[in-house]
């Protein structure tokens, strides 16, 4: 079922991870120049990691177990992601001049929120299902 409440968080996390970093910056160098995720290679590896098992999580709607251990998988990705985030915010505090920080450094937060929100409701679901089979 497609129209289950998770795959809509699926779906948006789907776009935040897949879409929205193609639209907004991560940062603003000294230079002025935006800074996006294609710019390395580590971002771009992550971001389409995420995305992939956003979308496989999707497609496997049937499999409810292995659903929310993709979405595990994922929220680590995506932890993974905004470490490396952190890691480079406070490695170029050395700056004199202080860059900008784009909003795309946070779209890792949201597909997290989103994930946990979807594993809720995944483990809402498999509660039910489990409980429908002690009645049979």
């Amino acid at each position: 079922m497609i129209q289950r409440i998770q795959s809509i968080y699926l779906f948006i996390a789907f776009i935040m991870t897949g879409v929205l970093p193609f639209v907004f910056h991560l940062w603003k160098l000294e230079t002025g120049q935006t800074f996006y995720f294609m710019s390395n290679t580590i971002y771009t590896i992550l971001f389409g990691l995420s995305t992939s098992l956003s979308l496989l999580s999707i497609l496997s709607f049937k499999k409810r177990q292995n659903q929310f251990v993709m979405n595990r998988l994922n929220m680590i990705l995506n932890l993974i992601l905004l470490g490396l985030f952190v890691y480079r915010t406070l490695n170029v505090s050395g700056e004199t001049v202080v860059s900008e920080k784009g909003i795309g450094m946070f779209l890792p937060i949201v597909a997290i929120f989103l994930l946990v929100l979807a594993n809720r409701a995944i483990k809402k679901d498999e509660d039910l299902v489990k409980s429908v089979d002690r009645l049979r």
